[in-house]
């Protein structure tokens, strides 16, 4: 009996073995995009080496070159952020030279790594890449206080190779009210209305995440492309003003835009309090000024600070399940053909059974177990976005 039961665990193992690898090998094969991350916060950081294995346990980063390989992601946006900050003009233009430094910082660091990295800023180039075993580095801008009031601004970042602007973050700006901000605008301002119009014109993608409701709707009615919310989840899973609610959801598949979730815990599932967390937070947000008109080294100084935090104090994590919930949900309503993924890695972006790039396709492997097929999985990890990506381009005008 005893060898018998010994013989069927090794069967078991065996087979698990076999159907690891097969998933893994599925992975692999299809073309993956991530939609946002904040890896720029830590690219000039003295301690990290974008082309080498990297460890979130010490020093908190999510996505390298090397994590890129082994979890089979092919192409990624890297957010040029810059944190709102003072609203005049010499604000603005500290912001905008913030922005240039950032753009500096991704193009000198991809450089050194052209045998497995190329910056992409096209859907040609991510395809290209793709079949040539390059990773795509494209970049957006997270927060559009560096437009200021300056439209020609935006022609400007999109010649640097920003192909889309997520138009505000936590704090309202010049161009909209953000969902984590006192009504200022009633949705999009005047100016929000004229920089939608021209990102049409230039084949720039619009990014809701971080905006209103209210904005969110005035932005559909000003475009005439799909837009994109670049890293957000559905409220109706977890109540949180950074998701799109079901009516927000029904109203992007009618524009023929795409959701792609994310999978920071907050916007995953409703989180335990952690009363001792927030303390330190609070403290933190009271010595970096709400993180606003920071110097370089004293936005060095407050990330590495805020992730110390994190770790001390650890919340539960939401899981690779309860993310998948949030893609049940929007499939349900809305179809397969306007979800995809946008993590949010290092900006805050952290799950249970995926804490890092290189554990992709342990979501893979959930959506596997709930039915959902190749032809759905390649839908969801780049053939949505893509499809967005490319009506756009095709539409722009010169």
């Amino acid at each position: 009996m005893k060898r018998f039961s010994f013989c069927l665990l090794i069967f078991i193992t065996i087979i698990q073995s076999i159907a690891a690898q097969d998933i893994k090998e599925r992975h692999q094969a299809f073309l993956t995009l991530d939609s946002h991350t904040d890896t720029p916060l830590i690219l000039s950081h003295d301690s990290f080496d974008f082309g080498a294995r990297n460890d979130y346990e010490t020093d908190g980063s999510r996505l390298d070159l090397r994590r890129m390989e082994e979890g089979g992601l092919d192409a990624v946006f890297f957010a040029v952020f810059v944190g709102q900050g003072d609203r005049s003009a010499q604000g603005h233009l500290k912001a905008r030279e913030r922005a240039e430094r950032i753009f500096t910082v991704i193009d000198t660091t991809i450089a050194k790594f052209p045998d497995r990295a190329a910056l992409a800023y096209s859907v040609a180039d991510a395809r290209r890449n793709f079949i040539l075993g390059r990773k795509s580095i494209f970049v957006g801008i997270e927060n559009g206080y560096p437009i200021g009031t300056d439209l020609k601004l935006a022609e400007y970042f999109y010649n640097k190779g920003a192909r889309y602007i997520t138009l505000c973050h936590s704090k309202n700006n010049e161009i909209c009210d953000s969902s984590t901000d006192q009504p200022e605008h009633d949705g999009l301002s005047d100016f929000g209305d004229s920089l939608v119009r021209e990102m049409n014109r230039l084949g720039m993608m619009v990014d809701v995440s971080h905006i209103s409701d209210k904005a969110f709707f005035d932005v559909l009615s000003v475009s005439h492309m799909p837009v994109i919310a670049s890293h957000s989840n559905a409220r109706a899973i977890c109540n949180n003003p950074r998701n799109l609610t079901d009516s927000m959801l029904v109203a992007l598949k009618e524009n023929g835009g795409v959701v792609q979730v994310c999978v920071l815990s907050a916007y995953v599932k409703a989180q335990e309090p952690n009363p001792e967390k927030e303390a330190a937070r609070d403290l933190l947000r009271v010595k970096y000024n709400h993180f606003e008109n920071l110097s370089e080294q004293q936005m060095k100084e407050a990330t590495a600070a805020w992730r110390e935090i994190d770790k001390k104090y650890p919340g539960k994590l939401a899981s690779v399940s309860d993310l998948v919930d949030h893609i049940d949900h929007i499939v349900r309503l809305i179809g397969i053909d306007h979800v995809g993924f946008g993590s949010d890695f290092d900006g805050g972006g952290d799950l249970s059974g995926c804490r890092d790039v290189s554990q992709l396709e342990n979501i893979t492997a959930e959506m596997i177990r709930r039915g959902y097929t190749d032809q759905d999985l390649q839908k969801f990890w780049s053939g949505n976005f893509l499809r967005v990506f490319s009506e756009v381009e095709k539409r722009r005008q010169n």
